[in-house]
């Protein structure tokens, strides 16, 4: 995923996240009894807003002109943050941060850095394919309970519904919206920190400024890059 700008999620912070899937319908005539029946024709996109954000510091007011300069309104793509830590599946419920590992033979980086892993471990069973709507899991850590999650894969974000079909560990899940690229048998998914590939939802989408307290509070909203999905799809990326 080449040109592909990641928000950095520790720095950037919102005070809500509120990420939610767009339906595409149709509509039909009226009935003669007066109904308008509404037919569902996909399983929509993103939409995601960062409310909230609060840019106090040098730090934050620069890394955000440095997005907004990368991004050149809504044509560039950007990986989004979903702050959903209060419906992850973790253990018992309860959040934990990633922890951090060294390489498998004990070793850090060369600059004394770790891995960074997180506590919540869940694969795909059985190869997924494009426009599915359903996906085999596998706990290996965290809760087992995984009605009304997130997860992505390679920035396509998920949403699950209901089970379908238990089998020992593998459960059967709906999911929303369709999946956007192949998932392979066995591929690890994120619930720690799920990520939502999108646009900005208008040109000036992240204008902002500063007051005479020298801090700015914004908000900016995304649409999910169906756009590159498709290409993708289309094999043109």
């Amino acid at each position: 995923m080449a040109d592909i700008v990641i928000w950095p999620r520790d720095l950037l912070i919102p005070k809500e996240c509120r990420p939610n899937l767009v339906p595409f319908t149709r509509t039909g005539g009226r009935s003669l009894g007066g109904v308008m029946p509404t037919v569902r024709t996909d399983l929509g996109f993103w939409s995601i807003e960062l409310n909230g954000l609060l840019l106090e510091t040098r730090a934050k007011m620069r890394t955000f002109e440095a997005i907004k300069d990368m991004l050149g309104g809504s044509a560039g793509s950007v990986a989004v943050p979903i702050y959903a830590f209060d419906r992850a599946p973790y253990v018992d419920g309860i959040y934990l941060p990633p922890a951090t590992v060294p390489h498998d033979d004990e070793t850090p980086f060369d600059d004394g850095a770790e891995y960074q892993q997180g506590q919540i471990s869940i694969i795909s069973v059985g190869l997924t394919p494009l426009g599915a709507t359903t996906i085999r899991l596998s706990v290996l850590q965290g809760d087992t309970n995984l009605d009304g999650v997130f997860f992505s894969y390679n920035h396509a974000l998920y949403r699950t519904g209901r089970i379908i079909e238990q089998d020992g560990s593998v459960v059967t899940m709906k999911i929303s919206p369709t999946v956007r690229e192949v998932i392979p048998d066995g591929a690890a998914l994120e619930f720690d920190q799920p990520t939502c590939l999108c646009t900005l939802a208008d040109d000036r989408g992240m204008d902002n400024g500063s007051n005479i307290n020298g801090y700015d509070l914004v908000s900016v909203t995304f649409s999910e890059d169906t756009d590159y999905w498709n290409q993708l799809a289309l094999g043109l990326i």
